[in-house]
C-alpha cells in the first residue's frame, strides 16, 4: 500500500513538473517599430501611476492594468497626439491620481501637505503628554511609601551551609 502510495505521489509529482514545461509563456506586448515613439512611450509612462500597485510607476508595473495603460499610451501617441494631450486624457479618465507625481491645487492639498501635517500633530500630542507627565507630582500615602522602604531594604544576609 505505500509503494503504491509513492509511486502515486511521484507519478503526480512528474505529471505536473512536464505540465509546467508546457504551459504557455505570456506573450509580450508588441513594441513599436519606431524607435523615437517607444522612448516618448518610455518617458511618458514613467509619468503616471499604475493604478493596481499605486507604489509604481506604468513603465515599472507589470500589472495587467498597467500594460494597457502603456499600450493606450503607445496608440495615441502614434495617433499624433502630444504628451500632454495624453496626459490630459489619462486626467479626465482616472483622475490626478493616476500622475505619479501629482499637480499642487486645492483638490491635492491634502495629498501633499497631509503628510507633514499628521508628523506635526503627533509631534504635539507627544509634547502635550510629556508634559502633562511631568507636571503630574505623584504623591504617596504614609502606608506605600513605608511599604515601598521594607521592600527596598537589603535582605538579611543568610548564612552558607557547609
Amino acid at each position: 500500500m505505500r509503494k503504491l502510495f509513492t509511486g502515486l505521489c511521484f507519478g503526480a509529482l512528474l505529471w505536473s513538473l512536464l505540465w509546467a514545461q508546457t504551459a504557455p509563456a505570456a506573450v509580450a506586448p508588441a513594441l513599436s517599430a519606431d524607435p523615437v515613439l517607444e522612448k516618448r512611450v518610455l518617458a511618458l509612462s514613467e509619468q503616471l501611476r499604475c493604478l493596481v500597485c499605486q507604489n509604481q510607476t506604468i513603465a515599472e508595473s507589470h500589472a495587467d492594468l498597467a500594460v494597457d495603460l502603456r499600450n493606450q499610451v503607445r496608440e495615441q501617441l502614434g495617433q499624433g497626439r502630444s504628451e500632454q494631450q495624453v496626459i490630459d486624457y489619462m486626467v479626465a479618465r482616472y483622475g490626478d491620481f493616476v500622475m505619479y507625481r501629482p499637480p499642487v491645487k486645492s483638490v491635492t492639498w491634502l495629498l501633499w501637505y497631509g503628510p507633514a501635517l499628521l508628523l506635526a500633530g503627533g509631534f504635539a500630542v507627544l509634547a502635550v503628554q510629556l508634559h502633562r507627565r511631568r507636571s503630574i507630582d505623584p504623591e504617596l500615602p504614609d502606608a506605600d511609601l513605608a511599604r515601598a522602604a521594607t521592600l527596598l531594604e537589603p535582605a538579611p544576609s543568610i548564612k552558607e551551609r557547609p
